[in-house]
């Protein structure tokens, strides 16, 4: 899903055939990064873990010269991405799945937005903090409902709010979250505001359940594909998908 909602964004900010220049920042083992270069962008791949910048390299290793060329992979801290890079440097920057590791957000979305030319594009993907007993509910895990609604209590639901004297919400297994209207005034803070936004999982992988069949994946992938971008469904999937413009 994330792919088909960050592809669509990509066909609406930039002309069709422009060679991008991408920064990925928490990029794992480089699926995303590497995908993005076979479509012939010039990527920057971020990655603090040394296996997992390891593994990238091995999977970069089996591409023709001209991949290759196209990709360079630092090991680094998300944060650190102004001493890397000069201000402006990429039309793109991705950080999925990195936020909900990071204690205090707001200065690394910064950071990051600085990185964008004008017009470029921030594609952030993080945990919903609007549905974090979602899951846990659905399984019948009542106990982990219960913590997660007085997790979700204590996560402030604007950044005035964020500001003031609300205590951090206590650290889940998952990691932290955010709310889409506490990173919605954050984009609009650091002129990068909110372009588009979907949910992920809003139905997938929430209940243990059977093995989804070959007949039936393409039947669940259209059900998230509409779910994911209608009300009031992607406001309680369990991440959020959000895409900010550099202005």
């Amino acid at each position: 899903m994330v792919t088909r909602q960050l592809d669509e964004q990509l066909a609406r900010a930039f002309a069709v055939g422009r060679r991008l220049r991408v920064l990925d920042v928490g990029m794992g083992r480089g699926a995303q990064a590497l995908r993005l270069a076979r479509l012939g962008h010039r990527v920057t791949g971020v990655e603090r873990d040394p296996e997992l910048v390891a593994a990238a390299r091995a999977a970069l290793t089996g591409e023709p010269d001209g991949i290759r060329e196209r990709v360079r992979l630092v090991q680094g801290e998300s944060r650190d991405t102004g001493v890397h890079f000069l201000p402006g440097s990429f039309d793109v920057v991705l950080c999925h799945g990195v936020l909900m590791h990071v204690a205090e957000p707001d200065a690394l979305v910064a950071g990051l937005a600085r990185m964008l030319a004008p017009g470029g594009l921030l594609s952030l993907l993080v945990r919903n903090g609007d549905a974090l007993a979602m899951g846990p509910g659905l399984a019948g895990d009542w106990a982990g409902a219960l913590a997660a609604l007085d997790s979700a209590a204590l996560l402030p639901r604007s950044r005035t709010e964020a500001d003031g004297d609300t205590p951090p919400a206590p650290a889940a297994p998952e990691g932290r979250a955010d709310r889409l209207a506490a990173l919605t005034a954050t984009l609009h803070g650091i002129a990068a505001p909110l372009h588009a936004w979907y949910g992920v999982q809003v139905f997938a992988g929430r209940v243990p359940s059977a093995p989804v069949s070959p007949d039936d994946l393409e039947t669940l992938l259209a059900v998230e594909e509409r779910a994911c971008r209608t009300d009031p469904y992607r406001g309680i999937a369990e991440l959020l998908h959000l895409c900010g413009v550099r202005g």
